[in-house]
């Protein structure tokens, strides 16, 4: 029976968040989504017991996390492949060391994906990694103390609406998906008979428990898939994590309405939000998992996502998908180094940064092309984006020319200098009601983008 305080906490939940504007939905985070909003860029880490197919089963070779469902595996024979799950080359220590020497601030591993297998040692379910596999170590205890030790925020990710391992977890049936579209249906194929609500009760609340109870700070449950939860759920749930961890974030997929922050997800929105966003992407050109046949995005493609998404406001959660021996695959890592490396120079204008005072250098509504829902479509432009500090506007230069022209800006510009030339030479530069002109080098000092800073009064 559910208490009625918790009741009274979805409602007045659902309440705030219908009632309040975004800048009010933001400032309910408090304190504790300081830290995150001044992180911008973190990793997503997709692991498990699928890593281990590297994309591959029976000659097809396009799968990845999903690689129960997409390849049509029975339960017993998937737990079965589940066993000689043994990621030998595993190296916690090293994993935070690629993050922390990318610029990023936090990370966030897979603890249960839609598969149901626990990457954890989770006393209420044998299915994991710890119980289950010759493995038989935490690598999640193990990246929790890593990441501590190394002054990286830590987060988990957990699968809440869907679990192909347990037999109560019904999906779809809303407009648009037939009923059961993500459910096992192999191994449990009457819909009607599953029970969202045992299935919260037996896993999703004991192994929530477990997370933020045995890994020390935990400061991001990072939910996917709510799916059939009620809003009584969601709450009981919200609740329990602020009793047992009130500085961990959560973000809006723990499902109706609740949570810190947005999730889209393979893209970036077209505009600012005063509300707090991440965007989760793949370093890989598609697959969240591991696929050792896709092609993987460039560096100048990540670093100016960085950028895009840094002056809209926004955060950028970038996944690796880890072999099942559990090295992350170089490609990955070049990639993360060029960022690093990029961020060591001009890291001054993501971190902490607020969102551009302008806006329209981001793109423009096509007047005849439409996006997949109908609407005009937005045609992002890649000339220059803007971020902002106290006193501080910088512009990242993607298109390097004699000059840089910047919209009219309300506050008395003072100096100009390129962020990458450490004595700080002043660019000529002219200010008018019209508009900023910047005079810029002959010479961009960097291939992909270069930081202009503008100090103002």
């Amino acid at each position: 029976m559910i208490k009625k305080t918790v009741l009274a906490l979805a409602l007045g939940w659902l309440g705030q968040m219908a009632a309040a504007g975004d800048a009010e939905a933001s400032a309910a985070a408090g304190d504790r989504m300081e830290w995150w909003q001044d992180a911008r860029f973190g990793m997503f880490i997709h692991w498990g017991v699928y890593s281990k197919a590297g994309g591959e089963w029976k000659g097809t070779t396009d799968h990845g996390e999903w690689l129960q469902f997409t390849a049509k595996i029975p339960l017993a024979e998937y737990t079965e492949f589940a066993r000689g799950f043994n990621p030998v080359d595993f190296d916690a220590e090293e994993w935070v060391q690629i993050a922390k020497d990318a610029g990023m601030k936090y990370m966030v591993i897979t603890t249960k994906h839609h598969d149901g297998f626990a990457m954890f040692d989770s006393p209420s379910n044998e299915y994991n990694i710890v119980d289950w596999t010759q493995f038989g170590r935490d690598p999640i205890k193990e990246l929790a103390d890593a990441s501590h030790d190394a002054g990286i925020h830590f987060g988990v990710y957990y699968s809440l609406g869907r679990d192909w391992h347990d037999p109560d977890v019904p999906t779809g049936g809303e407009k648009g998906r037939s009923a059961g579209d993500r459910s096992n249906l192999i191994d449990y194929p009457d819909e009607s008979i599953k029970d969202f609500s045992k299935y919260f009760e037996r896993k999703v609340k004991p192994q929530v428990r477990e997370l933020l109870t045995q890994y020390g700070a935990v400061d991001i449950m990072w939910f996917d898939t709510p799916e059939k939860i009620s809003a009584e759920q969601s709450a009981e749930l919200l609740e329990m994590i602020r009793e047992l961890q009130p500085q961990c974030i959560v973000n809006n997929r723990i499902g109706n309405g609740l949570g810190d922050y947005g999730t889209p997800e393979q893209e970036i929105p077209e505009g600012r939000s005063v509300k707090p966003w991440e965007t989760c992407m793949t370093v890989s050109s598609r697959i969240w998992g591991y696929n050792k046949t896709v092609g993987y995005r460039d560096s100048e493609e990540l670093i100016r996502n960085l950028i895009d998404i840094s002056s809209k406001s926004g955060n950028y959660l970038l996944n690796v998908g880890p072999t099942g021996e559990g090295i992350i695959p170089s490609e990955s890592v070049e990639r993360l180094q060029a960022m690093g490396d990029w961020l060591r120079v001009n890291g001054e204008a993501i971190y902490a940064c607020g969102p551009t005072p302008f806006g329209g250098e981001a793109g423009h509504y096509s007047d005849t092309e439409k996006d997949k829902h109908g609407k005009p479509k937005f045609v992002s432009d890649w000339k220059w984006r803007a971020t902002t500090k106290p006193g501080k506007l910088y512009i990242h230069i993607f298109q390097w020319s004699e000059t840089i022209k910047l919209p009219a800006f309300g506050e008395k510009v003072i100096k100009a200098y390129l962020l990458a030339d450490p004595d700080q030479v002043e660019l000529t530069f002219t200010q008018s009601d019209t508009g900023i002109v910047v005079t810029l080098p002959e010479q961009a000092p960097d291939a992909v983008a270069s930081v202009v800073c503008l100090e103002f009064k």
